[in-house]
């Protein structure tokens, strides 16, 4: 009787067919990151923590949901009310939504703390900016589902806006909809779309986006490469391995995000009506308008965008332009200094207007537009877009305090 291969020989048997231990080494135990992480660097594995939740809970809700324009409605309800633990599932994947974007604009602003788009980490950059992208398309589509009233005719003024598009506009905006109006077509497709295409190209570019991290290394919050700095081993001597070090403190962080989260789900999954309208437990109707449409809160900063300006067409070149500009950071920021630990206090204001702006921004999205509240959206817009204009041209000749040469 043959012996029973011990793990050392299955180890090796599976190395010699697929590079599991060489993955393991190159990006876990042997991938060495700068030693002085902090709190900002938890919500690049929280994001992908909310991911992983997002898919799972996602594939149990489409075993009881009907993408059909009568039966999506009940078939949310039957989840909610018949279905063993469908309320739980329910309630994680709209909460998980919400803290989705919540960390990855944590993740963004950290990136535009510590100048973690500048050269050599552009491509993680952009690649990073193409998953903000897929997310806000999966989260729209998924928007629709449920077939609420919010969801319905928030549907139906975001794909209207396409519309303003001069000579293609109203073809583009057939194509979204499948149909001359939102129905049954337009259901089915975002459907497709929300539970295959966009998760695909979305895992896609996050392998991307850890692939080219790990190629160039990750940056730190003094902004300093710890690849110069190495030993007679080539070990970066302000760096320690991921594995066990910053594995064990993501875990920290995982459970500190854990409890808040559960706290939301058991005892404010609504949130007030931010993460999920009153409206939308009311089934679709084409007949009646919601007294208010807003989109969800993590749309409502570029929606304030829109309405801030008096003309559809200019409304809509500024609100996608809201979001093209972070594309650009790379080549706005013009500055030698990475960190803003080291940065000028102009510097340090003009993040302070961008975080202000879009606070305030998101908060005007949420509400009735009035005179007084489109006044300060257009104040608050300036003061976004006046962050980047602001950036490039101070950047160049920017005075700045001297960088050490080691991390601190």
């Amino acid at each position: 009787m043959n012996e029973q291969p011990d793990k050392q020989g299955f180890m090796a048997w599976i190395d010699a067919r697929f590079p599991l231990t060489k993955m393991w080494d190159e990006h876990l135990a042997k991938y060495y990151a700068p030693k002085n992480f902090n709190f900002w660097y938890f919500f690049g594995s929280l994001a992908l923590l909310v991911l992983v939740l997002q898919i799972v809970t996602g594939i149990f809700l489409t075993m009881h949901y009907k993408p059909d324009g009568e039966l999506a409605f009940k078939s949310v309800e039957y989840i909610m009310r018949d279905v063993d633990w469908g309320w739980l599932i329910r309630y994680l994947h709209s909460t998980g939504s919400s803290a989705f974007f919540i960390v990855v604009y944590l993740h963004m602003f950290r990136g535009l703390m510590y100048g973690s788009y500048q050269k050599p980490r552009e491509l993680i950059w952009i690649f990073g900016m193409f998953i903000f992208l897929a997310l806000m398309a999966e989260a729209f589509m998924g928007y629709l589902l449920p077939w609420g009233q919010m969801s319905f005719w928030g549907a139906q003024v975001i794909i209207s806006l396409f519309g303003a598009i001069p000579w293609v506009g109203d073809d583009l905006t057939i194509w979204i909809r499948g149909d001359f109006v939102i129905s049954d077509a337009t259901l089915n497709r975002f459907f497709a779309l929300h539970v295959i295409a966009v998760p695909l190209v979305l895992l896609l570019l996050v392998v991307m986006h850890i692939l080219a991290l790990h190629e160039v290394g990750s940056n730190n919050p003094d902004g300093i490469e710890i690849k110069k700095n190495k030993d007679e081993n080539g070990v970066p001597l302000d760096g320690i391995p991921f594995h066990p070090y910053y594995s064990v403190k993501d875990l920290v962080g995982v459970v500190v995000f854990l409890i808040l989260f559960s706290m939301v789900v058991f005892f404010a999954p609504e949130m007030g009506g931010y993460f999920l309208e009153k409206p939308n437990f009311v089934p679709a109707d084409p007949f009646k308008t919601p007294e208010h449409i807003a989109p969800v809160w993590y749309f409502t900063p570029y929606y304030a965008i829109l309405r801030a300006v008096p003309d559809k067409l200019l409304g809509v070149i500024a609100m996608f332009a809201a979001i093209g500009v972070l594309f650009l950071m790379p080549w706005i920021d013009r500055g030698k200094v990475r960190s803003i630990r080291y940065r000028s206090a102009t510097f340090k204001w003009l993040l302070a207007m961008l975080v202000v702006s879009f606070i305030g921004l998101g908060y005007l999205g949420a509400l009735p537009p009035t005179p007084t509240r489109t006044m300060f959206a257009q104040i608050f817009s300036i003061g976004y877009f006046g962050y980047f204009v602001g950036l490039w041209w101070i950047s160049k000749n920017e005075v700045t305090k001297p960088v050490p040469a080691r991390v601190r």
